[in-house]
Formats: C-alpha cells, sequence, structure tokens
C-alpha cells in the first residue's frame, strides 16, 4: 500500500465557482437523512449476520449501531491502520459533533473506516484482512452470472471481428460497451443487498437504454476514442460485481482494439461502500470467470489475465480514494499520475459525488465550471442513487420531479458526462 500521507497538505485545485455547503443528513425527509437513520444501521447489523465475528467484535459493531444517528463522533482508535494519521486530521473539525450534524458524505466514509476498526480489519490475528463485505460480494456474482455469459459472448463477438471493421463500426461497438459499463452502475449493495432482486435487475437487455440518460455524451466521447492509438487509459472503479465485470469487458475491448497500451484500474485499499471493488477482487472476478463452464466466459476471463500478465491492465491502490474528501483535495503525487492520462472513466454514484465535493450545486449548473480542476479528460459513468446531479436543463428537472419524485436515488436514471476542456 501507498504510505499515507497528509493529503490536505496538497496543493488544492478548486472548481471555478462558489462552493456551496455540502449535503447534509439533518434534513428529514432527505435521502441522506434515510441513509443515516435506516441504510447505515441496517449495513452494520448485516456484516453482522453474515460473518461469524466472536462475541468482543459483535459488541463493537452493536455499539456503533446504537450510535447512530445521534451519538458523538469520536477519533479512531489505535487499530494499527496506515490511515491512522490523515484520519486525525480529517475528525478534527468533527469530534464531539453528533453524527447527524457531519456531512454526508463524510459520515459515510467514517462509518465504513469504524467498521474496520470494530472488525479489527488491520490487527494482527484471526480476522486481519478479512474483507467483512465479501459474503455479499460473492453473492453478488453469483447472481448475474447469466447476464455475464450472454454478455461474454457479445463481447468475443466484437473482439473476433476486428480485424474487419472499419473506425465507424467500432465507435458503435464501443458506445454500446459504454452503455453497459454505465448501467452495471445499477447494482450497489450498500442499497440493494444480493437478496433483493438482483437478477431481475441483471437482465442483459436493461444495458442498452438511453432513453433514461439525462446526459449523453458518447457520441462525443467515441469520437475522441476514434483517433487513440495505444495511449494510457484510467478506470477510477466503483463496484465489484457485475458492474466491474462491466468494466473489464470495456478496457479489453479498448487494449483489443488497439486505442489503449496500457489501462491502469484504480481499486479500494480497504473495504468501502460495501461492494467498492479492491485488487483481490478483480483477481477473484477472473477466477471465477475462468472456471465457469461457458467457454465464452472462459476465453474472456483468460484475455483479460493475460492483459494483466503481461502489464496491459494493471490494478493500482492509493489511499485517497477510501479518504473522506473531494477530488479537488487530490494529493500532488496523484494528480501527477493521472495528469498523464489521456481518458480517464470515472465510474459511480460515490466518485460523481467526491468529483463534485458532494455539495448543494444546483441541478442546472454547469459540470464543466464545477470539474475544471481535474488533471486529465475524463468522462463519469453513473447511475442516480444521491441527491446530487448537474449540467441538466431546468425542463428536465421539472419533468423529472413531476413523473418520477424518486429520480435523483433510485438508481433509474444515468448520466454520461464527458470533459475535455483546456486538454
Amino acid at each position: 500500500m501507498v504510505e499515507q500521507e497528509n493529503f490536505f497538505a496538497s496543493q488544492v485545485r478548486q472548481p471555478r465557482l462558489l462552493i456551496p455547503p455540502p449535503l447534509w443528513m439533518s434534513e428529514e425527509g432527505s435521502f441522506a437523512h434515510l441513509t443515516l437513520t435506516q441504510r447505515l444501521p441496517a449495513i452494520v447489523r448485516r456484516v453482522l449476520e453474515e460473518n461469524n465475528f466472536p462475541l468482543t467484535i459483535t459488541q463493537k459493531l452493536e455499539r456503533l449501531i446504537q450510535e447512530l444517528p445521534y451519538g458523538i463522533v469520536r477519533s479512531l482508535q489505535d487499530d494499527q491502520g496506515q490511515d491512522l494519521a490523515a484520519w486525525a486530521t480529517y475528525l478534527e473539525p468533527f469530534e464531539g459533533r453528533r453524527w447527524i450534524d457531519i456531512p454526508w458524505y463524510f459520515a459515510e466514509v467514517y462509518l465504513y473506516r469504524r467498521i474496520l476498526e470494530a472488525t479489527q480489519y488491520f490487527l494482527p490475528g484471526e480476522w486481519q484482512g478479512i474483507d467483512p463485505f465479501e459474503p455479499q460480494k460473492r453473492g453478488s456474482l453469483e447472481k448475474v452470472m447469466h447476464s455475464i455469459r450472454d454478455m461474454s459472448s457479445q463481447i468475443n463477438t466484437f473482439i473476433k471481428s476486428k480485424l474487419d471493421r472499419e473506425a465507424g463500426s467500432n465507435q458503435t461497438e464501443l458506445i454500446t460497451l459504454l452503455y453497459f459499463a454505465l448501467w452495471g452502475n445499477r447494482i450497489d449493495l450498500s442499497l440493494f443487498p444480493t437478496d433483493a432482486g438482483e437478477h431481475e435487475r441483471s437482465q442483459i437487455e436493461t444495458y442498452r437504454e438511453q432513453a433514461n440518460i439525462l446526459v449523453d455524451d458518447t457520441a462525443i466521447l467515441a469520437e475522441r476514442v476514434a483517433s487513440f492509438n495505444g495511449v494510457r487509459l484510467d478506470f477510477i472503479v466503483d463496484n465489484a460485481g457485475f458492474e466491474l465485470f462491466c468494466d473489464l469487458c470495456l478496457a479489453d475491448f479498448l487494449l483489443n482494439t488497439g486505442a489503449a497500451g496500457t489501462i491502469y484500474l484504480h481499486l479500494k485499499a480497504q473495504p468501502l461502500f460495501v461492494s467498492d471493488a479492491m485488487v483481490k477482487d478483480v483477481h477473484y472476478t477472473l477466477e471465477v470467470l475462468a472456471a465457469d463452464r461457458d467457454s465464452e466466459v472462459q476465453s474472456l476471463a483468460h484475455r483479460l489475465q493475460e492483459h494483466i500478465a503481461q502489464g496491459r491492465l494493471q490494478c493500482c491502490e492509493h489511499p485517497f480514494w477510501t479518504a473522506p474528501l473531494s477530488f479537488w483535495e487530490m494529493p500532488e503525487e496523484l494528480h501527477r499520475d493521472l495528469a498523464q492520462s489521456c481518458l480517464i472513466f470515472v465510474k459511480g454514484d460515490a466518485n460523481y459525488r467526491r468529483c463534485l465535493g458532494d455539495r448543494q450545486w444546483t441541478f442546472t449548473t454547469s459540470f464543466h465550471d464545477i470539474v475544471c480542476y481535474f488533471p486529465a479528460p475524463f468522462v463519469t459513468l453513473r447511475t442516480l442513487k444521491s441527491e446530487i446531479v448537474v449540467g441538466l436543463q431546468l425542463e428536465q428537472v421539472e419533468a423529472l420531479n413531476h413523473e418520477d419524485p424518486q429520480w435523483l436515488t433510485n438508481g433509474q436514471w444515468g448520466v454520461i458526462q464527458y470533459f475535455c476542456q483546456g486538454f
């Protein structure tokens, strides 16, 4: 793991707009309030149910549940985590406050870090390095294997015929894979546990939908990618399971068509948001695919494993990805590294929130004016699961409020927003 550093010491690059207040959890009726009072306690209870923890760990998790939502925020105990010094800095403004009185994104990340503290994730012993969310991750992957088999056949068809394709055809197939990568983000275990009907949500035909994409920059994006020849590309990855599989399919296509020479997958260094992908989840996914009964799935898995063996597909960790910070607080050395990329795919709801600082922007605020600090061209592929989005038209917002009052949080609407200003 990269040596933890004080991220607040990094050079701060910010949006060109006046930054609004963060999203808070104290407003009753908001999704943020629902998260603190119902979703987060349920997540901790599920950890208790699905792991055979000893009494000492069980009691710590039960006390954590009891803290929500009006308990007092405290510093982390010395559990030998490499991020302790950084968390001491992060928590300084909030210690002594009630959970309900701290920013939403910060509270969520703090909750997951407290789960790791309680489960002795960093301490030497029986539970060191044990992912408390692994049972859910593995169950999720098992339940979408039917869609994985269908999609593997399709991506293999794309690859087999690549020598006969013109550039325009490549763009058509790329757009199809971008839609798969977008809607694959629907499956999020912090919102939808493995027993909440993933089978119905993961049918492959639903991953071609365009009607529910509120901002769709795929045509512009595909035109840019068509000009690439062996360049560096990066993925800031979100969820394991089906979404990770969709990301791997897109990466495989970009590598095999020659658009990408090397792709870097930026993954979490420790468990977060239940289903967030770690390096181990990439390797486990490929092992499961390689052992599947379907030859098309095996073929795709072996090709991806070969990309990794050749260094063309690289799995990376950095402690910033699990920090409770906005993307404009990115440390200098990570900023320099990402600046070498020709295009970054930013996946999922939590990463989108970090792009916007999880702030109270109006829905019609310019996306470009907020993310102008980013170190390279990038595209967000995100289904909406929180009360934050920008770049919309006023008439869109009014229509959505009328036809689907839960449009911000139900995972049925998405955005593909591309930023390339100044590059």
